[in-house]
């Protein structure tokens, strides 16, 4: 009876343990089971950021791949500056050494009540193959007219733009230096303060103190000398700088007045150039050329401006020379006029000017 007793006593006893084991195996699979249903319900509730995890995943893999295939095709094409440029503009190798010398006339164009004339005159040859600048100043009063002896204002060559006809300054231009010019870049005011703030200003040595006002123009120059961050309105103060208020001009080791203007003209474009091409500015290549062409107006097409790009980015401004025509000033019917020497004038072109 006892041996009965004590034998179900120890079954109850297992009995309750296995119980207890179960109970517990229930607590710790329920968790699981409920987190397990969790996720469930977010990956089911949220197809959202799936599908954006799979269009970041193939963003960076095209990122990737466009890299891959544009630096394959910037070493195709010489790699470097050069090559990266052939590569963004959509040009070859092949293309670069097919260029030929370009003559552009650069006309930068004043706009006063009344008229629009062209204070500056630079006749611009670049050859790609010796990689060199040459840029000739124009004085704006050079006479055009006929005769000396019935010279008047007319017959300056800055007043031929007046009606905004560029052929006439072009066929003057191309009388006076014996060159077939077909190519104008036209620069006005408001256009020059655009482009140097989009290049976020040029520095520059300001040879001299410059003060001058003119209400008329509504022109106010007001610049001191030495070194500084020239922005847009400043370098229309610059550009367009003859002498101050008192007189007093460029020293003469300079070159006064008109002489000392075209000279800070030049000086001013071969920084600018020397800038521009900084390797910083490389991947903003296209940017710029965009942002120059919406304030420059020009005759010269798009691809042939593409064409040349990738071989003026690898131009070093030391190959610029700076010249200006030959000649002298002197008093024609009271007013003061510039008479280019031509024997000289064609000698500096033939010296110069590649064609």
């Amino acid at each position: 009876m006892n041996r009965i007793d004590g034998h179900s006593n120890n079954k109850n006893e297992r009995k309750k343990k296995d119980d207890k084991k179960n109970r517990n195996k229930k607590r710790v699979e329920k968790p699981i089971k409920e987190k397990s249903n969790k996720k469930e319900r977010v990956r089911k509730s949220h197809p959202l950021l799936k599908l954006i995890g799979d269009i970041i995943l193939i963003f960076i893999i095209t990122i990737i791949v466009l890299g891959f295939l544009f630096y394959q095709k910037m070493e195709e094409n010489g790699g470097g500056v050069q090559g990266a440029l052939c590569t963004i503009f959509g040009q070859s190798v092949e293309n670069l050494d097919k260029l030929e010398p370009i003559n552009v006339l650069v006309l930068g164009v004043s706009e006063d009540i009344g008229a629009e004339l062209t204070d500056t005159i630079i006749v611009c040859n670049y050859n790609p193959h010796n990689q060199k600048l040459v840029m000739l100043s124009i004085p704006r009063d050079t006479f055009v007219g006929k005769s000396p002896n019935t010279a008047k204002g007319a017959d300056k060559i800055n007043s031929l733009y007046n009606k905004k006809d560029v052929s006439k300054t072009l066929k003057a231009v191309n009388s006076i230096t014996g060159l077939n010019i077909k190519y104008y870049a036209i620069v006005k005011n408001t256009s020059l303060i655009n482009i140097v703030d989009i290049l976020g200003g040029i520095d520059f040595e300001v040879p001299i103190d410059m003060n001058y006002d003119d209400p008329t123009q509504d022109l106010h120059i007001h610049l001191s000398k030495g070194m500084q961050r020239i922005d847009g309105k400043k370098a229309e103060q610059l550009l367009r700088f003859r002498h101050n208020n008192d007189k007093t001009s460029y020293p003469s080791s300079y070159g006064d007045n008109d002489f000392g203007r075209m000279k800070t003209q030049r000086n001013f474009i071969k920084e600018t150039i020397k800038q521009t091409l900084k390797i910083q500015n490389i991947p903003k290549a296209r940017i710029i050329y965009n942002s120059i062409m919406e304030n420059v107006e020009t005759n010269i097409e798009k691809d042939i401006i593409f064409s040349y790009i990738p071989k003026a980015a690898t131009f070093e401004t030391e190959n610029i020379v700076s010249l200006q025509l030959p000649g002298e000033s002197a008093k024609l019917n009271e007013l003061w006029f510039f008479s280019h020497f031509k024997k000289e004038t064609k000698k500096l072109i033939q010296e110069n000017f590649s064609e």
